[in-house]
């Protein structure tokens, strides 16, 4: 199978040029650094023993941006190297004045790369997060005997089914992890079943929250001034739409109403603009920096790294990826800022979390736009208890100490 896998990736490399242009017109590329993917590094390296975390996208690097700042206080450890696969995450990378901390695109998973990058970097210990199993990867890892972490990992049903289609494979693949960290029980189930032989349950790390930001909020606060506010975070395809119709629904009911929009992907700004104007909805965008006007129905929030501004002016979020099929996305951030909490049907990536949060009371789940709209004009004035809010920090705390117990160990 690993053949197989190795002619796939070669195929891959071959038609690179062109996959490379398609990306580069969509807006997924980085034109200036995207040569870090094939090993011509940007940075260079000058110390031993570096150690190397991987995320592939903006979830994954916020949610270890409080490990990398512990880590930095460490004064045995002299450089991190974080890498990751999306021009997004880059972005919100730089926002983080770091010390010790380099940043560069993660190669394409082909033996004679991976090799070359884990020569170069030298890393003491790989950190992968979530679902990053790269197999070429993990198996030069385990040939030059550099321990992998598989940190707050997540393997979904789907993604189960998919691996357990190649049993021998898998393992072999699976078998290489040093210590997996899951981040539900549902994936220790499933990575034991894989072949990973050390599994220690630490906890979700998304429930830890940064409140680092608050400084910002008197600056929207006064941009907001007498505006009803409410957001839709991470939303996908389909669901601008479907928030833009229940704006259109309130607008009547509730005076002064706003609908803030924070897209999972902001390369789809256009489109999402389109799609507003059919259904006569008057929008901005927060790039433009312009005082709001009253006519302004929806505020379009088209730059990454900023949500967390949004849920301290407002007490009612959406999270998107849950009308459509895609699994839901982490409601954790907004619920640490006191939020009330709609999603849709499709949440199996965050079962666990959502079942928390019902169980806390700060969350309810909508199937059309009418349930929507009775929610949010019962919810828009929420005031969440300080209990619950303490109770969640006290939760992340917690799970953000177990994590960097056990790679401390390993480092």
């Amino acid at each position: 199978m690993f053949i197989i896998y190795n002619l796939i990736n070669l195929l891959l490399l071959l038609f690179s040029p062109f996959i490379l242009i398609i990306r580069f017109f969509l807006g997924k590329e980085d034109k200036k650094r995207f040569k870090e993917k094939f090993c011509f590094f940007s940075k260079r390296n000058n110390y031993k023993e570096i150690i190397w975390i991987h995320g592939s996208s903006v979830g994954e690097v916020l949610s270890i941006i409080p490990i990398i700042k512990v880590l930095e206080k460490e004064k045995k450890i002299k450089k991190i190297l974080l890498t990751s696969s999306t021009t997004s995450s880059a972005s919100v990378i730089l926002k983080y004045k770091f010390k010790k901390t380099v940043h560069q695109y993660y190669p394409l998973d082909i033996g004679f790369l991976t090799n070359f990058f884990i020569s170069y970097w030298k890393p003491k210990i790989a950190i992968f997060v979530e679902s990053e199993v790269w197999p070429n990867m993990y198996k030069n890892l385990y040939r030059k005997k550099i321990p992998l972490i598989l940190l707050n990992a997540r393997i979904t049903k789907k993604s189960f089914n998919r691996w357990k289609f190649f049993p021998n494979f898998s393992k072999n693949i699976f078998s290489k992890i040093t210590l997996a960290l899951p981040q539900n029980t549902e994936t220790k189930n499933y990575l034991h079943l894989l072949g990973v032989k050390n599994i220690k349950i630490a906890g979700n790390l998304k429930y830890f929250g940064n409140l680092g930001i608050r400084k910002f909020k008197n600056d929207l606060r006064n941009k907001f001034y007498r505006r009803n506010v409410w957001c839709a975070a991470s939303t996908h395809k389909d669901e601008e739409m479907f928030i833009g119709r229940v704006h259109n629904e309130l607008k009547s009911k509730i005076k002064n109403l706003i609908t803030i929009i924070i897209p999972r992907h902001i390369n789809r700004t256009s489109s999402i603009i389109n799609e507003l104007r059919s259904i006569g909805l008057n929008y901005q965008l927060h790039s433009e920096n312009k005082k709001i006007k009253k006519t302004t129905d929806v505020y379009l929030v088209d730059t990454y790294g900023e949500a967390t501004k949004f849920y301290l002016l407002s007490k009612l979020t959406f999270l998107g990826g849950s009308i459509i099929k895609h699994g839901g996305q982490n409601p954790l951030e907004p619920a640490r800022e006191g939020n009330y909490i709609l999603y849709g049907p499709n949440i199996s990536n965050f079962k666990e979390v959502y079942e928390m949060l019902n169980f806390l009371k700060i969350a309810k789940k909508i199937n059309s736009v009418e349930e929507m709209k009775k929610i949010v004009l019962k919810r828009i004035d929420f005031n969440q208890n300080k209990k619950v809010k303490n109770k969640l920090k006290i939760i992340g705390d917690k799970i953000l100490s177990n994590n960097l117990l056990e790679i401390k160990k390993l480092i």
